[in-house]
C-alpha cells in the first residue's frame, strides 16, 4: 500500500495562507495610489513667503544603512523631523503587512499632508513613494514608470499652493539601466499635467552623464549653482549623487546633503535638502 506524501509549499498550504493572498491581490494592482491623508493637527503655516524648503530621502525601508531584516523606522523619523522641510519626497518607503505602519504616524506626528503610492510587493509589505507637504495636497495622481513585472517603478504627483501660485511636485525612484531611466524621464517630462511649474525629486539612480540627465538638465535648467551634485551613497562615505532635485517654472537657489549622526545611520541614503524660490504667475 502506497504512503500518502505531503508535499511543502503544496497549493493547498498556500491557499490557507491569508498574507500570502493578499500579497497577491497587490501585486496585480501596483502600482496604485494607495493613501491620500491629512494629520489631525496640521502643522501650522508660516506666514506669505516666495522661498520654501523641499527635500528627498531614500528611507531604505526603514532598515538602516545595512538593510536585511532591521526594522528601525524611529531612526529615518528621527531624520525628517530634523529636516524640518515645507515638501518631503520619500522613496523605498514600506508599509508593513504585519508591523505597525509608520508613515502615517510619522505625518500625523509631523502635523504634514501625506500622498503614497504603492510601487511593489515586498515580502513585507508594501514598498513606494510618499509626498509629505506643510500644505493640502491636490491634483494627486499616479505614473506607472515600469518596465516589467520584473523592475516595478513609478512616480507620484501632486500640487501644493502658496499664496496664489500652484507648484507640482514629483517624487520618483527611476530605473538602474540607462535605456529605461531614459523613457521613464520622456514618460516624467511630456505629461500633460506636468507643464506648468515642477519640482522633481528622488533617487535617480544616476551616478554618471547619461541620456536620461542630459534630457533632466536641458530641460529643468532651474537647477541649482553646484558645479557637481551633492554625493548622497553610502550615507557613511558618500560618493555617488543619486539623489537629486530638478525644476522649471522656479528657482532652485541652494542644494546641499543632510549629513547630522542620524541621517548617517538611519538609511544607506543621505537625504538632499534644496530652497526653491517660486516666481509669482
Amino acid at each position: 500500500m502506497k504512503k500518502s506524501v505531503r508535499i511543502l509549499g503544496s497549493r493547498s498550504k498556500r491557499e490557507r495562507d491569508p498574507l500570502a493572498e493578499r500579497r497577491s491581490r497587490l501585486q496585480a494592482r501596483v502600482p496604485y495610489l494607495a493613501s491620500v491623508l491629512a494629520p489631525g493637527e496640521p502643522r501650522e503655516s508660516p506666514g506669505p513667503s516666495d522661498v520654501l524648503e523641499v527635500a528627498t530621502y531614500n528611507v531604505h525601508r526603514w532598515t538602516g544603512p545595512r538593510g536585511g531584516t532591521a526594522w528601525a523606522p524611529e531612526m529615518a523619523a528621527e531624520v525628517i523631523a530634523e529636516l524640518d522641510s515645507d515638501v518631503i519626497a520619500l522613496q523605498e518607503a514600506l508599509r508593513p503587512f504585519e508591523a505597525e505602519d509608520p508613515l502615517p504616524q510619522l505625518a500625523d506626528s509631523l502635523g504634514l499632508y501625506l500622498a503614497f503610492v504603492s510601487t511593489r510587493v515586498h515580502r513585507r509589505g508594501e514598498l513606494g513613494n510618499a509626498i509629505l507637504s506643510r500644505w493640502p495636497l491636490t491634483s494627486v495622481f499616479t505614473l506607472d514608470l515600469s518596465a516589467s513585472r520584473l523592475e516595478r517603478r513609478s512616480a507620484i504627483a501632486a500640487q501644493f499652493a502658496r499664496d496664489e501660485n500652484h507648484v507640482s511636485v514629483v517624487a520618483t525612484h527611476l530605473a538602474l539601466v540607462d535605456r529605461t531611466r531614459e523613457r521613464q524621464v520622456h514618460q516624467l517630462l511630456d505629461h500633460p499635467q506636468l507643464q506648468g511649474p515642477t519640482v522633481l525629486l528622488g533617487d535617480m539612480n544616476a551616478w554618471r552623464r547619461c541620456p536620461a540627465t542630459r534630457r533632466l538638465e536641458d530641460e529643468l535648467t532651474q537647477r541649482h549653482h553646484n558645479e557637481a551634485w551633492p554625493p548622497t551613497w553610502p550615507a557613511a562615505r558618500p560618493v555617488l549623487a543619486l539623489d537629486r532635485i530638478y525644476a522649471r517654472g522656479v528657482l532652485v537657489t541652494h542644494v546641499r546633503t543632510h549629513q547630522s549622526a542620524a541621517a548617517r545611520r538611519a538609511s544607506d541614503h543621505l537625504p538632499v535638502v534644496a530652497k526653491i524660490e517660486i516666481k509669482p504667475d
